[in-house]
C-alpha cells in the first residue's frame, strides 16, 4: 500500500503541481490588489443625472403608436441622452424610443461617444479616438455593438459605452488586465465567461484532493512504523 500511496502521490502532484501554484497566486493576487483600484473607481466621475419631467415625457400608449408595436412591458430610463422608454414586444424584441419626441433611439456619434467618456471620467488621460465594435473582446464584459474610448493616463484606462444611451458598460485598466489574467489562471478558464464550474477545474480540484488524501495515508503509514519502531527500542532497553 506504502509503494501504491507513493506512486499515485509522486504522478498525481506532477499533473495539478503547476496548477496548485496557478490557484495559489492568483489568491494571493487577487488579494493583494486593492478591488477599488481594480475596478477604476479612483476614476469615477459622479454626475448626477436630471430628473425625468414628467411634463416633458410622451405617455407610454403614445409612445407604442409612435414606435407601431405592441408592448408587452416598457421601461423608462434616464440616460445621459435624456429619458427614454424601452418597449417589448410580445416576442421579446426591444425598441428604444425618445421619451420627449417619440422617435426611434439611434446609435450615438463618434463625438458624442467621446462626450460620454469624459463627463464619466476623472483624471489626468486625454481622451483617444473613439472606436465602435461590432463584436467587442472579451475584455469589454458585454455584447456588441460598444463604443470604446481610450484615455492616456499611463494606466491604460478604457471606458466601454452603449452604442444609444451613452452609459458606461464597464472601465478597464492595464491594472484590471493584470488582475484579470491572474483570475483566469485561478479559475482555469480563458475564454469569454467566467463560469468556474467547468470540468476542467472540477478534475483537477479533485485531483489535488487526491493528493492531499495520499499525503495523509503517506503521514499514516509513516508514523505507525516510526511508533512501532520506537515500542520495539523502548521495549529492547527494558
Amino acid at each position: 500500500m506504502l509503494r501504491t500511496s507513493l506512486q499515485l502521490h509522486k504522478w498525481i502532484g506532477l499533473i495539478v503541481g503547476l496548477q496548485v501554484l496557478f490557484w495559489v497566486l492568483g489568491g494571493l493576487i487577487m488579494t493583494a490588489l486593492p478591488i477599488e483600484k481594480v475596478r477604476g473607481e479612483q476614476h469615477i466621475a459622479f454626475a448626477a443625472r436630471p430628473a425625468i419631467a414628467p411634463a416633458e415625457v410622451l405617455p407610454l400608449a403614445e409612445a407604442a403608436e409612435k414606435a407601431g408595436m405592441e408592448v408587452a412591458s416598457a421601461n423608462l430610463r434616464s440616460t445621459p441622452r435624456g429619458p427614454v422608454w424601452i418597449l417589448t414586444a410580445p416576442s421579446g424584441q426591444e425598441q428604444w424610443i425618445d421619451a420627449r419626441t417619440g422617435g426611434e433611439v439611434q446609435e450615438i456619434t463618434a463625438g458624442q461617444a467621446r462626450a460620454a467618456a469624459v463627463a464619466a471620467y476623472t483624471g489626468k488621460g486625454e481622451p483617444q479616438v473613439p472606436v465602435l465594435f461590432d463584436d467587442p473582446p472579451p475584455e469589454a464584459g458585454a455584447g456588441g455593438p460598444l463604443w470604446r474610448v481610450r484615455f492616456d493616463d499611463g494606466e491604460g484606462t478604457s471606458l466601454w459605452l452603449d452604442p444609444f444611451t451613452g452609459d458606461v458598460v464597464s472601465r478597464r485598466s492595464d491594472l484590471w488586465r493584470f488582475y484579470d489574467f491572474f483570475y483566469r489562471l485561478h479559475i482555469m478558464n480563458f475564454g469569454p465567461s467566467e463560469n468556474y464550474n467547468h470540468p476542467t477545474i472540477v478534475a483537477a480540484s479533485a485531483l489535488a484532493l487526491a493528493i492531499v488524501a495520499t499525503g495523509f495515508i503517506l503521514l499514516w503509514i509513516r508514523l505507525s512504523r516510526d511508533f512501532a519502531m520506537w515500542r520495539a527500542r523502548r521495549k529492547a532497553r527494558g
